[in-house]
């Protein structure tokens, strides 16, 4: 089964809430709530409204973004973007019972995170997507394999996801690369059946 990490997204049939909910019954372990657009109020609604459903079905609850509303709400962990709260200070504030993760396009940022402790890091885009805004260059498959290649040079072991408009048929490649991880948004969302469509991903023969 493949490492799978399902982001959050509102589209014109699903709230935030709702494509939690099908990821998490289609099988999915790691639910990032990414909701950049809402107020921190409304994010701590869906947050608590999630964290018992993950609990029961023994996922990760992580929250984009917000350190304090994630120590507040007793989420598992935060993910930091690149213009987000570094690192080291979400260390500081959470402690050391809190998965953080960050956000990387280089490998000189996958190092950055390395170095301040992060517990994974998301790496991407794959290719363009519309749903994340301040995006790096696009990496595609090569871009994988090089940073992959520089990280097993410097001997940096970091859990490694791969994120940004990927797609079911792009998953086989992007494994081979050395990445570890997908995280997925739209590729689930968009499917007619959300929650097979996760199932299929998680049982898939990559």
């Amino acid at each position: 089964m493949i490492s799978l990490q399902f982001i959050t997204h509102q589209t014109e049939r699903y709230s935030y809430f709702d494509s939690a909910c099908l990821a998490l019954e289609g099988g999915c372990k790691w639910i990032q709530l990414r909701m950049k657009e809402a107020t921190p109020e409304e994010v701590k609604a869906v947050a608590l409204q999630l964290k018992p459903l993950c609990k029961k079905q023994e996922a990760l609850l992580i929250i984009d973004d917000r350190v304090e509303l994630a120590k507040e709400v007793e989420a598992d962990g935060v993910h930091l973007g690149k213009t987000d709260m570094p690192v080291t200070e979400a260390r500081q504030i959470l402690g050391e019972g809190f998965i953080i993760g960050g956000t990387a396009n280089t490998f000189e940022e996958v190092q950055a995170h390395y170095r301040a402790r992060a517990d994974y890091v998301g790496i991407g885009p794959f290719r363009f997507t519309t749903t994340k805004k301040n995006r790096g260059p696009v990496l595609g498959p090569e871009g994988y394999r090089n940073i992959v290649e520089q990280m097993e040079r410097a001997s940096i072991e970091l859990p490694t996801v791969a994120i940004g408009g990927i797609l079911y048929e792009d998953i086989a490649t992007i494994l081979q690369t050395g990445i570890k991880g997908i995280a997925l948004s739209g590729a689930i969302l968009q499917a007619e059946n959300p929650v097979e469509e996760t199932r299929r991903i998680l049982n898939g023969s990559f």
